[in-house]
């Protein structure tokens, strides 16, 4: 996963608001990195709305 690269979210791993929700299967645009639990790492996607949360990598998958 690279900044810039389209992405969609495929799934997710805990409990989140519904405005997270509601992204699922939604395309955006990796923003930058975030560093997450001490070990791992996310990424910050915003969508075209300008709406902008981070995600797991296992979360997200390349779009085309």
């Amino acid at each position: 996963m690279e900044i810039g690269q389209k992405v969609r979210v495929r799934r997710l791993r805990d409990r989140a608001p519904q405005e997270v929700i509601g992204r699922l299967g939604k395309t955006g645009v990796i923003r930058e990195y975030k560093m997450v639990d001490g070990s791992g790492v996310g990424v910050v996607v915003q969508f075209e709305d300008k709406f902008a949360t981070w995600f797991f990598e296992d979360e997200l998958e390349a779009a085309r």
